[in-house]
């Protein structure tokens, strides 16, 4: 039994020692397939003698193969063909041998990233007539290179030269250690056996005429493929014209002008025409006369297509052709033309030493007709110019005009396009990629990094976080004269603006500052037009005036609104070009996001003092300002609104009424709650959040019943700039998201509609199974719930798990807003119940969208927005 098996299953695996048939074609890949994934498991060390010995054998069989090719094809010059094999073996050699393409082929374990270089498979070689044996050798050593197995289907006036180069790499590569197969040929090709390789294959590498790239192109695989040349050269009225000429002679006999990459036409500026005109003739080049040029058009293209008599011949035996008498001699046979377009046979691309010659009077038309001829048969392949290095304008301009992927200056285009002869860095290849404008899958020189599966290993980071706050924050009651003190005495301040609302202005809130800027000798001016809600118009108003009075200082005394107008009026004085829309353009993360600031400060020191104890605007770097023509609020966010110098004298907070004192305390409290739950919460941050909470609970409402109380008054001051101090740096919630509309839409005071929301919202993100958690790397599993418990704890509250210790503090939240006189629900606040439901969808939206969504630990949906606000109207 065990016999049968055995000998069934070398039945199986016998491979076909011709391949002349779909049925061993078939059978010759599956062989090459299972020899691909032993070689898959090489290392790169036996990957690497592999492709040494393969190229060292290719290489010394460069002049046989060369004249076999020529012998067979009976097309271009054996002793250039030498030069192609040659460049095959060795400059691929050269290029790769030291690219890594097994395994791990580059990592950066701080950033946590690994490449892996993966094999693709079978690659099917489609291989032309015009270079046999060099794309033969070429293709192998870089699928050896990648350990990809690699079947060719040759020409098949080129079949017997081609398969000789294929072996000559198969045989050095297994005595090296290869898989016996790893190389594979169609012994006799036909096209229905081409397109079963390509069918079949895991990716096709196709040089050819346009059919059979665009037959690799639609056989459902991946294919790199070439596109045709018409390579256009320009000679400008700058360029060495010796140099050029010969450069273009040299290139377009090599090989009888068979390289894709070869001068098909020469444009030559007016003023040097003649010049070099003559140096053509004198280098052995004959300019067609009369109706000898007649008689080479309709030998190079007969019945539209391109006279397969002439590629790759000598110019005597192609002028001899047409009937043309020229010495045997002569290297290119030139057609002086005018017509660019292809109706012109001398305009198209002919693989043979011939070449069409262009008169233009500008650089300009030089480039016109060159765009022509690229449309007519060469887009994406390569352009050619000769010119002065120091032209650098020409230069660009043609390299902007030319719709080519590779653009040579000053160098034969046949050695310039392959790469790395006559130029640096550009990727030696045989396959040259001609992009979208060839109806090609990529744009370069085609090399191992095209044959190659690359894994990408992302490890998990978390970004680098960061805590910013002004350079200077001066707290205690009494502190500002001494701190404004610096203005003169470490800044030698001139001039100082100073922004307040009329409110404090008229009751004496400014006389301090006034009177230290006197005795200082510092010049001022008082804007304190500030509105409650600052608009565009509030602002650009302010921004007049500092640009009349040109301070070098400007100090905001005030609550939330003064201080966001006077930061707006600070970006417009020094940046008067800004776009509002684009300042407020949201973002997923500060550091990338699509608009940058402008560098702030340059012209004027930023103070801020607060009036209240509520907004942290102090030491934030956010501001919103309304435009008063379409009622769109602006919410501006960067580190460049931050002020320099932020003074907390609780002398100026403690004539705060009641009403004020009530809803920024609770403000304060859902800063720090916002903070401490927020998805870029970090140590440095939760610290803050959570002193500050306690401060409010303990001291606001005493604060609130005795707004004369200094103690209450001073840790309430503290508990607004560390919650400040917090979410300038942890950002905030939804919570926000929705008063922020809330205020908008309604006209309920900020700090009434965060107290309106903050508890349904924290029962909201304390959920254990959100529908949607935030996304931020250190935001790692849902544990808001777990996040809340830890302030509750903080401030005082314990009980049996962390839900419980949750409802407690929801509870005292709920105990102190009603001690301080917050109302129930949105509607005791007569906001309208038909205009709120009118305007809730558009503002459910808008509250999304707000900057300050992103950062909340449940990522709300637009339902459960909805939800909140709807409970909030009518009350849970």
């Amino acid at each position: 039994m065990e016999e049968i098996q055995m000998a069934k299953k070398e039945e199986l695996v016998k491979v076909p020692q011709i391949i002349d048939s779909v049925d061993t074609l078939i059978a010759k890949m599956e062989a090459m397939r299972e020899a691909q994934r032993v070689f898959a498991t090489y290392t790169q060390e036996q990957v690497d003698k592999i492709f040494y010995e393969a190229a060292s054998a290719a290489n010394k069989l460069r002049i046989p193969l060369a004249k076999m090719a020529v012998e067979e094809t009976g097309m271009g010059v054996a002793e250039d063909k030498v030069i192609k094999n040659n460049y095959a073996a060795e400059y691929i050699y050269n290029s790769y041998k030291d690219t890594k393409t097994c395994g791990v082929i580059e990592e950066d374990k701080a950033f946590g990233i690994k490449k892996i270089a993966e094999p693709i498979g079978l690659v099917a070689a489609v291989i032309p007539t015009t270079n046999p044996t060099s794309t033969a050798i070429f293709k192998t050593l870089i699928s050896l290179k990648t350990r990809n197995a690699i079947i060719i289907s040759p020409h098949p006036r080129a079949k017997n030269c081609t398969i000789a180069a294929a072996k000559v790499v198969l045989e050095a590569a297994v005595k090296a250690g290869a898989p016996e197969g790893i190389i594979g040929w169609i012994d006799v090709p036909s096209l229905e056996l081409t397109n079963e390789v390509m069918r079949s294959a895991d990716i096709i590498l196709a040089t050819g005429g346009p059919g059979m790239v665009k037959a690799a192109y639609s056989s459902g695989k991946p294919a790199l493929g070439v596109g045709a040349g018409n390579t256009p050269v320009i000679i400008d009225n700058t360029a060495d014209i010796k140099m050029a000429v010969n450069s273009i002679i040299h290139s377009k006999t090599f090989d009888n002008g068979m390289i894709c990459a070869s001068e098909q036409s020469v444009t030559v500026l007016e003023k040097v025409y003649d010049a070099v005109k003559k140096e053509f003739a004198a280098r052995g080049c004959y300019f067609l006369k009369g109706d000898e040029i007649e008689k080479v058009r309709k030998t190079i293209i007969i019945n539209g297509a391109l006279n397969a008599k002439i590629v790759g011949q000598k110019a005597h035996t192609i002028a001899k052709l047409a009937g043309v008498e020229v010495p045997e001699s002569t290297k290119i046979l030139i057609g002086e033309v005018e017509n660019v377009h292809i109706e012109e046979e001398f305009a198209h691309e002919k693989l043979s030493p011939v070449l069409a010659m262009y008169k233009a009077k500008t650089f300009d038309e030089a480039i016109e007709k060159a765009e022509q001829l690229v449309a007519d048969g060469g887009y994406g392949h390569t352009a050619s110019l000769y010119v002065n290095v120091n032209e650098t304008e020409k230069m660009a301009k043609h390299a902007a005009a030319m719709k080519t992927c590779r653009i040579l200056v000053n160098t034969p285009s046949s050695h310039g396009g392959i790469g790395d002869i006559y130029n640096f860095k550009l990727q030696p290849s045989l396959t040259l990629g001609c992009g979208s404008w060839g109806g090609n899958s990529v744009s370069e020189n085609v090399g191992v990094k095209h044959l190659l599966n690359i894994k990408t290993v992302a490890e998990r980071r978390e970004n680098m976080l960061w805590f910013r706050n002004p350079e200077k924050v001066y707290f205690k009651k009494g502190c500002m004269p001494v701190a404004l003190s610096e203005l003169k005495d470490v800044y030698n301040k001139k001039r100082a603006f100073v922004v307040t609302d009329s409110f404090l202005y008229m009751n004496g809130y400014t006389k301090a500052i006034t009177d230290k800027l006197n005795e200082m000798g510092i010049v001022y001016t008082v804007f304190s037009d500030v509105q409650p809600d600052p608009t565009l118009a509030n602002a650009e108003a302010g921004a007049a005036a500092m640009k009349a009075f040109q301070p070098d200082t400007i100090i905001a005394l005030g609550g939330g609104s003064a201080m966001d107008a006077a930061k707006i009026m600070w970006v417009m004085y020094e940046h008067p070009e800004v776009d509002f829309q684009d300042m407020a353009m949201r973002f997923m993360d500060i550091r990338k996001r699509v608009y940058t600031f402008p560098k702030m400060g340059e012209k004027a020191y930023f103070v801020a003092i607060p009036t209240s104890s509520g907004t942290g605007s102090e030491v934030t770097s956010f501001a919103v300002i309304t435009d008063q023509n379409t009622g769109v609020k602006y919410p501006l966010a960067d580190y460049q609104l931050m002020p320099n110098m932020s003074i907390v004298d609780a002398d100026n907070m403690m004539s705060q009424p009641k009403g004020l004192t009530s809803a920024s305390g609770i403000d304060v409290l859902t800063h720090a709650l916002e903070a401490y739950a927020s998805v870029m919460a970090s140590d440095y941050t939760d610290g803050l959040a959570l002193k500050a909470m306690k401060n409010v609970f303990e001291y606001l409402p005493t604060a609130y019943n005795d707004g004369t109380n200094v103690e209450a008054r001073c840790k309430m001051a503290d508990a607004s700039c560390m919650a400040g101090m917090a979410f300038n740096n942890a950002f905030l919630g939804v919570c926000h998201s929705m008063a922020h509309k809330l205020g908008a839409y309604h006209h309920i005071p900020h700090g009434v509609a965060n107290a309106l929301l903050i508890t349904m919202v924290m029962e909201f993100n304390a959920s254990e199974v959100p529908a949607k958690m935030g996304t931020f790397p250190q935001y790692q599993y849902p544990h808001t719930l777990a996040r809340y418990a830890e302030c509750a704890r903080f401030c005082g509250i314990d009980g049996k798990d962390d839900a419980e210790v949750l409802k407690k503090f929801i509870a005292k939240i709920e105990e102190l807003k009603k001690a301080v006189g917050i109302k129930a629900t949105i509607k005791d606040y007569g906001v309208d119940e038909k205009y709120f439901l009118d305007t809730l969808d558009e503002m459910v939206e808008n509250a999304f969208d707000d900057q300050c969504t992103g950062a909340n630990p449940r990522y709300p949906l637009f339902s459960e927005i909805k939800e909140m606000y709807l409970k909030a109207y009518y009350g849970k």
